[in-house]
């Protein structure tokens, strides 16, 4: 009998799943598949909780939902409340495993927990599988990457590179190993024990663009499919470009993200069917702008393979110093009290709901680091503690952007909030709704 460890990270799901689908093929008898949960007590270096409660609660239901789905195919989702450098090997040797598969993530926290466990004397694949397209495919190495997207975009348009067809859900999985109940108690593990593994959440907020905590947004694989088949069944893609800065409601934006960036969607599986969309109901320049979106999330990702960690240096790829942190004026920005009305209101949603359109991601992001001169690694910190839909590969990308530290050659984005605001809330209802106007 030899058994692999199945490590699930950023791809909470079956369906189109090379990773499981390679420990399924490694040619071991058994299969453990495992979850390490991080610590609800871990802060930034910030002084903030790295996971807030918006993001616990979307991931304990996403969990919730795959151990369901793994259930129906005879099998049970192992919960581990400990680190993936104390749960895995204590799990392997339990179990007389030597081999755990998982997603391969270019990130220096999560490739820190791939280290860890080969320091222990495990054996680590991982698989890259998050993105569109494979990093082998592309027309250049990954040393030579555009620096500017629209060239990155541009020749992925030219040399017609599609992505691989996404996998179907695997009809069996591999039978789990029999071991003790006390090596679960000693890696705080239980399979099936979702509930306790997530603090409460404080509430509903109905005001939220995203009410995650609805059957139809909740986090896990079943809502992500359902929202994603409404999604095209309601022809929505082809209003996407024109509303796609919106600011209040569920339809403004294809609210795709969240279920992307925990893994419950994959990419490969809403281009094909945003394709297949497009042959039955035909293309515009709204359904070509899913694609542009979802080609921003592949470059970002191979941006990451690029430059690594020096993504995450206090200078980013830039040679220009840091300004000294304004922590005074972070605070404000935090609480939604700056005294910019715009800014507030997005920063007050951001805390109440988890969520915030991408248009004012943008605007609070330039405040944070032009106007109020604070550190961007702070803001990109706390976006992590409070978005549902963090994603490390966005996120740092989106921030370095912002502030001028990564690839593009423009030195930063400015966005002027009293502009935005005329632009994107001509009448007042985003600002009145929260409360800063």
């Amino acid at each position: 009998m030899s058994t692999v460890l199945f490590w699930f990270r950023n791809d909470l799901r079956l369906h189109d799943q090379p990773a499981l689908h390679a420990a399924l093929q490694s040619g071991a008898t058994h299969l453990l598949p495992v979850v390490c949960l991080p610590p609800i007590d871990e802060t930034t270096p910030w002084g903030f909780a790295r996971v807030g409660p918006h993001r616990h609660v979307f991931a304990a239901a996403a969990l919730r939902d795959l151990g369901a789905r793994m259930a129906a195919l005879g099998t049970s989702l192992t919960v581990c409340h400990a680190p993936p450098a104390t749960a895995l090997p204590a799990l392997a040797q339990a179990v007389g495993a030597t081999t755990v598969v998982c997603e391969g993530i270019a990130a220096p926290y999560e490739q820190a927990e791939v280290a860890a466990l080969r320091v222990a004397g495990l054996q680590v694949r991982t698989v890259w599988h998050s993105s569109l397209l494979q990093p082998a495919e592309m027309p250049w190495p990954a040393a030579e990457l555009p620096g500017m997207f629209t060239s990155f975009r541009q020749k992925v348009e030219r040399a017609g590179i599609a992505p691989p067809a996404p996998l179907p859900v695997p009809s069996r999985l591999l039978p789990p190993p029999v071991f003790s109940s006390a090596v679960l108690q000693a890696v705080g593990a239980g399979q099936g024990a979702f509930a306790a593994a997530i603090a409460p959440h404080g509430g509903y907020d109905p005001r939220s663009s995203f009410p995650y905590a609805t059957a139809a947004c909740e986090g896990g694989e079943t809502a992500a499919l359902a929202h994603l088949a409404q999604y095209l069944a309601r022809k929505l893609p082809h209003s996407y470009k024109a509303t796609r800065n919106g600011l209040m409601g569920i339809d403004y934006s294809s609210k795709f993200s969240p279920w992307l960036a925990t893994g419950a969607l994959s990419a490969r599986r809403v281009l094909a069917e945003l394709k297949a969309f497009e042959r039955d109901h035909g293309a515009n320049d709204g359904s070509y702008w899913l694609w542009f979106e979802l080609l921003w999330r592949d470059y970002f990702r191979l941006l990451h393979l690029q430059h690594g960690a020096a993504l995450y240096r206090p200078q980013g790829l830039s040679d220009q110093p840091l300004a000294p942190h304004n922590a005074p004026g972070f605070e404000r920005w935090c609480q939604g009290c700056t005294g910019e009305p715009l800014v507030d209101a997005a920063m007050r949603e951001l805390a109440a709901t988890g969520y915030l359109s991408n248009r004012l991601r943008q605007v609070a992001a330039s405040y944070l680091i032009h106007d109020l001169r604070g550190d961007w690694r702070a803001g990109a910190a706390w976006f992590e503690s409070q978005l549902v839909d963090y994603d490390p590969y966005s996120n740092q990308g989106n921030w370095l952007y912002i502030a001028g530290r990564g690839t593009d050659p423009r030195g930063g984005r400015r966005f002027n909030p009293v502009k935005q605001a005329q632009e994107h809330d001509a009448d007042g209802g985003y600002r009145r709704m929260w409360g800063t106007l």
